[in-house]
């Protein structure tokens, strides 16, 4: 009498930044959390083209813009702040993701090699990630969490309608902002301090 073996259980694909570069420009996020594909559909599937609410690009532009002008005032070498879904390559992780805005930091932004890559290599000072009607909770924690596991000191989620920014730490409690408050400076990122107002009007 033989008795029957299970199947042993089929081996998950681990996705690479490869895999994620050579998938189709189709309004679809994708990004790689751990060697593992995640996707968020786009909010206007009717598209033809990658396209976001003006609402959401407002934010982006103005968050970037706020980095932008600090970083200038700087003294060289300086960080640079970067928008548009940068793609950033997180090291010490199999994780490749998709960020609204982040600013890397001086030694990050001299090491970087185009010749490698074309996505942020390294790890940000700070990530941004804003709202969208179409994420969902769970993937806003994995993101937030991917981020500060990887060594990120500082996240921002802005909320487009609460006009709110949460600001997430290592090893500490996520601290709400409203439009009322200024944002604290950060350690690493003296002297830039914006009215959480100025990033939605």
């Amino acid at each position: 009498m033989t008795t029957a073996t299970a199947n042993p259980p089929t081996p998950q694909k681990v996705w690479t930044e490869a895999d994620l570069l050579a998938m189709p420009d189709d309004g679809v996020r994708r990004w790689i959390i751990n060697g593992q594909l995640r996707e968020q559909p786009p909010e206007f599937p009717e598209a033809k083209v990658t396209v976001r609410n003006r609402h959401h690009s407002k934010i982006m532009s103005l968050v970037a813009t706020a980095l932008t002008v600090w970083a200038r005032a700087q003294p060289k070498p300086r960080g640079a702040a970067y928008s548009g879904e940068i793609g950033i390559r997180l090291p010490g992780s199999s994780s490749t993701v998709g960020a609204d805005v982040a600013y890397a930091p001086p030694e990050v932004v001299a090491a970087q090699d185009d010749e490698k890559t074309t996505m942020l290599d390294g790890t940000p000072t700070l990530i941004v990630e804003i709202l969208s009607p179409n994420v969902t909770l769970e993937q806003l924690d994995e993101k937030v969490d991917t981020y500060l596991q990887a060594g990120v000191p500082v996240v921002w989620v802005v909320h487009p309608t609460r006009r709110t920014v949460t600001v997430h730490r290592p090893g500490r409690e996520p601290e709400l902002f409203n439009v009322t408050h200024t944002l604290p400076a950060e350690p690493q990122m003296p002297g830039f301090a914006p009215a959480v107002l100025d990033l939605f009007e």
